[in-house]
């Protein structure tokens, strides 16, 4: 009987472009710098001969479908099908579970994954402090011709306009990320909905505001000694808790209760590469069975997309089943796993993972491999491949590592989890179908929230937006009308009681909300502030 194949990551690597690099490579020569050292770590020269598919991690510095052909073409491969991956976090590990499946299935021979962002050389280069020589990057060329500035908002509008295309294009449907009253409240920006996110784990914790803030910058501490040893870092220093969390004058807010030491920096020059084959395959082209590294289990599943309609604003459901799936297809237990690297876009995103996957509040295992998105970096969509590459790497320095990666696309949205080690797993990679499990986190939604509300609110969550000078500017709620229904309101206060606002804990709060119709918004009364809770 003919044995099913078995995949395994038989080639694994990460590049950092130093800040001073000339010439400055742009994300598609990053991609191919990476995957040249990828198939050098895997050892052979067949192996090329043998990759049919070549998958690129959507870029927001070169958002073009057409770089997984340019990276073929610039290594010499010829792969009988490209993927361009679509916006999300997630998208690493989701695609390596995905080629796991059809290598499993022989749909695929072997598969190479690359992804790269160079967003701190463009932000370098529209300040006039570095001159580019990009003349094919289609995006550069995109926000010169409009006169764009490069940030994360123009990056990510124009990664999602393009995004909707692509799918039209395929006859698929486009998810806007926002219902209507969340674009009402101008809360696209990632870093506007994980703070929400926080606040609540802060009221539900039971913890004062400044126990909360050591309390994260404790755990970020941590994430900065791993970035401090690890030479892909692109921030190699060791914080003190409260030099992290402790809002300063180079350190100041960016979304309350966040400051910038602890948001997912994307302003980096960063690459990485994976190739994955199958067992027989490696085997025949002669790749040391020293590099192999098995993924043992893996699942993806999406919380209810929109934020203001999850019952919970403190957990996730998909990220608690998909690492069952995934413990259950490799045959361990949470107790096997000696190492995590739990996405940290925000530290709200770290400690939702930790609590629904079952890990103790004290549990002394690490929760990063690589420092963490705000100290090692965040290239855009491709964070964690470097995670992946980096456990690659650990597990064949030590044959009885096992390692549990999570992956996070959007806000708590979409959701990929893998687990690696030196062994195959105990169940076969399959077209398993969770689609029962997805309909029964989808069932959970609320009703979209009142968009025009009158009454008594019972705060759930709160953020405070603030200037580029670090002043408070706008504080934003989540909460109940007295009917149970859900809403979103301002405050409604002067600037200098909006700084108060820092000092108190306004979840659980109870105010007058109005809609204001000059505003098109909800705006809500709430007296007194409550400073004691520091």
């Amino acid at each position: 009987m003919k044995t099913r194949p078995i995949p395994i990551l038989i080639g694994a690597a990460q590049y950092t472009q130093r800040k001073d690099a000339n010439p400055v490579l742009d994300p598609l020569g990053l991609m191919v710098k990476a995957s040249l050292h990828a198939v050098r770590d895997a050892g052979s020269d067949a192996l090329k001969s043998i990759i049919d598919t070549v998958c690129v991690i959507n870029s927001f510095s070169r958002d073009d479908d057409c770089v997984p052909l340019a990276v073929s073409g610039s290594l010499g491969i010829r792969p009988k099908n490209v993927i361009y991956s679509q916006i999300g976090g997630n998208s690493p590990q989701t695609m390596v579970n995905s080629l796991a499946r059809d290598i499993a299935a022989g749909r695929r021979r072997a598969v190479l994954i690359t992804g790269a962002e160079a967003i701190y050389s463009m932000y370098k280069a529209s300040k006039g402090k570095r001159v580019l020589d990009w003349q094919d990057n289609v995006t550069l060329r995109h926000l010169r011709e409009k006169n764009l500035p490069v940030n994360f908002d123009t990056l990510l509008r124009s990664g999602c306009e393009h995004e909707e295309e692509m799918l039209k294009r395929g006859g698929d449907e486009y998810h806007k990320v926002n219902n209507s009253i969340e674009e009402a409240y101008d809360l696209f920006l990632p870093q506007f909905m994980y703070p929400f996110f926080e606040t609540s784990l802060r009221y539900l914790s039971g913890r004062s505001i400044k126990e909360h803030q050591l309390h994260m910058g404790r755990r970020y501490e941590c994430f900065s000694r791993v970035a401090f040893e690890n030479p892909y870092a692109w921030t190699r220093k060791k914080y003190k808790a409260e030099d992290l969390t402790i809002a300063a004058p180079h350190n100041r807010y960016v979304v309350y209760p966040y400051t910038v030491r602890v948001v997912a920096n994307i302003n980096v020059d960063q690459s990485a590469a994976l190739i994955m084959t199958n067992d027989a395959d490696a085997d025949a082209i002669g790749i040391d069975r020293s590099k192999w590294v098995y993924p043992m289990g893996g699942a993806e599943l999406n919380n209810i997309w929109h934020v203001t309609e999850r019952p919970r604003l403190y957990d996730s459901p998909p990220i608690r089943e998909a690492a069952r799936l995934s413990l259950e297809q490799s045959g361990l237990s949470l107790s096997d796993i000696d190492v995590f690297d739990l996405y940290s876009c925000f530290p709200s995103a770290v400690e939702i993972s930790r609590q629904a996957i079952g890990i103790s509040e004290d549990d002394p295992r690490d929760l990063t491999v690589t420092g963490g998105l705000a100290q090692f970096g965040g290239p855009g969509n491709n964070y964690t491949m470097h995670a992946i590459a980096s456990v690659v790497g650990r597990i064949r320095r030590d044959r009885r590592l096992k390692a549990m990666v999570t992956a996070n696309g959007w806000y708590n949205s979409k959701h990929a989890i893998g687990i690696y080690g030196a062994d195959p797993p105990d169940h076969p990679w399959e077209d398993r179908d969770d689609s029962a499990l997805q309909k029964a986190i989808d069932a959970e939604a609320l009703p979209s929230p009142v968009e025009r509300a009158e009454g008594i609110l019972t705060i759930e969550s709160f953020i405070i937006r603030y200037d580029q000078d670090g002043q408070a500017e706008r504080a934003t709620v989540i909460g109940r009308l007295r009917d149970g229904r859900r809403t979103l309101a301002d405050v409604k206060t002067d600037k200098t009681a909006l700084t108060r606002l820092e000092h108190s804990e306004l979840v659980g709060k109870k105010g007058e909300v109005r809609h204001d119709p000059t505003l098109s918004r909800n705006l809500v009364q709430i007296y007194p502030f409550d400073d004691d809770n520091t």
